[in-house]
């Protein structure tokens, strides 16, 4: 199962690159940092159907809070079904349903919100979670954060609420790379201890190592079992920016431009073709 989902995390990273480089334009610093943990998700912890449902009654359901990382999400949304691989290639063209952030009213499958505006998906997917727990679904919510995304007080304003009312089917995981547009974090704002801060808001905490399959799916499992138990869950994830293609790696120069040709080929040499290109 492990060599399964690292083989698909490789195409995912593959998928990335490609769609940033045809579009000259993208983010795939963070994208390739989360592959690991978004593909885990999709193809072994979730219960999802990818004949899609917006309300995603009686799944569980994830929202991409940080949306400028929308390659690796349709990547992965894709390669698990939801919608034709080939449409990869539309990425960021015009009237592609494929947006640069993703966009709910091209009704692409696997979208439930439309997200790139910072600090706004802790707040859906609180509300979300606390829907289920009231009409008694079974279903988790999980969602996604950059940790320079919680530079935002509106997470901290929903981390509140979902520690106040107790809201403990969802899980969220904040992207600790260390890295965000204008720098490192530790010198735009520096965060901090992040798991003393969301244990003071109430929160169960989880810390694992994102680039690392087996430890993503470890750390997946100990942070469901925390659920149901009367608080949130924060999974407080170490990735590397740039994870899979060593020069993009720890380097925030890497959060939104694209390759050129020669940097896409060394890219795509580093990262085994394993499910096809499309």
């Amino acid at each position: 199962m492990i060599h399964r989902l690292e083989a698909t995390a490789s195409q995912v990273r593959r998928d990335i690159v490609r769609m940033v480089h045809a579009a000259q334009s993208g983010h795939p610093g963070g994208s390739l940092g989360c592959a690991d943990f978004l593909t885990a998700l999709y193809f072994k912890v979730m219960q999802h159907n990818p004949s899609f449902q917006m309300e995603g009654s009686g799944e569980d359901v994830f929202i991409l809070s940080n949306g400028h990382i929308s390659p690796v999400f349709y990547s992965v949304l894709a390669r698990s079904g939801y919608f034709s691989v080939s449409e990869l290639a539309s990425f960021r063209k015009i009237d592609s349903r494929l947006q640069g952030h993703p966009a709910t009213h091209e009704h692409l499958p696997g979208i439930r919100i439309a997200s790139g505006s910072l600090g706004q998906g802790l707040s859906v997917a609180a509300g979300l979670a606390l829907a289920k727990k009231m009409d008694g679904d079974p279903g988790l919510v999980y969602s996604l954060h950059g940790d320079g995304e919680l530079q935002e007080g509106q997470i901290w304003e929903a981390a509140l609420f979902a520690a106040h009312h107790g809201i403990d089917n969802l899980l969220s995981t904040v992207d600790w790379n260390g890295q965000q547009i204008d720098g490192p974090t530790q010198k735009v704002i520096d965060l901090g201890d992040l798991r003393s801060k969301f244990v003071a808001f109430g929160w169960a905490t989880v810390e694992m190592q994102g680039n690392e399959m087996a430890a993503v799916l470890k750390g997946l499992e100990e942070a469901k079992s925390r659920t149901r138990q009367g608080k949130p869950v924060a999974i407080l994830m170490r990735t590397t920016m740039g994870a899979g293609v060593d020069f993009m790696e720890n380097d925030h120069g890497w959060h939104g431009i694209a390759p050129n040709d020669d940097q896409l080929q060394r890219a795509l040499a580093q990262l085994p073709e394993t499910l096809g290109d499309w």
